[in-house]
């Protein structure tokens, strides 16, 4: 059964610095996971229903407008879980709006946390280094418009890959 992931691409060229970055701390993940902001977490899709998904996803875009992101500073949600992330300044209520319409139909999960748009930079590491991430990007900041998200499926020797991109408006 297929695992999938529906999540906005970081553009170009913060993906691959944000990539990049979560290499040199050393969370091994980084290399196969895309820089992006979840919008469905790991989900399990049998075959046949990715055409139902994929439709659904083309429904929920065009009725979703376009919208900007401004990325700045860094988070954590320690003691929780081990993550060190970028925040949003902007765009947070577009991201609520896009995961809550395509978190309905073939794609109703149940989330372990309330929805928090963010982009992750460490995972799973020691104190030490999550402190070290979370100083070290405290001064990032960019911006962006969305006008696209994307389904990706989970290749295990490849790890993430986007298959379908779904246009916003």
């Amino acid at each position: 059964m297929p695992t999938i992931g529906v999540a906005i691409a970081i553009p170009e060229p913060w993906a691959s610095d944000l990539q990049d970055y979560r290499t040199s701390v050393g969370d091994t993940t980084a290399t196969q996971i895309p820089t992006h902001i979840t919008l469905v977490p790991p989900t399990e899709v049998p075959g046949p229903d990715l055409d139902a998904v994929c439709a659904h996803l083309a429904r929920a875009a065009s009725a979703v407008p376009p919208f900007d992101i401004h990325l700045r500073g860094t988070g954590t949600f320690r003691p929780v879980s081990p993550v060190v992330f970028v925040t949003l300044a902007e765009g947070i209520s577009g991201c609520e709006v896009l995961a809550s319409a395509v978190r309905q139909g073939p794609l109703e999960v149940e989330l372990h946390y309330p929805y928090h748009p963010h982009v992750t930079i460490a995972h799973h590491l020691d104190d030490q280094t999550l402190d070290r991430a979370f100083a070290e990007l405290a001064e990032f900041e960019c911006r962006f418009s969305v006008d696209a998200f994307s389904l990706y499926v989970h290749d295990a020797d490849a790890g993430w890959r986007a298959t379908d991109h779904f246009a916003l408006g």
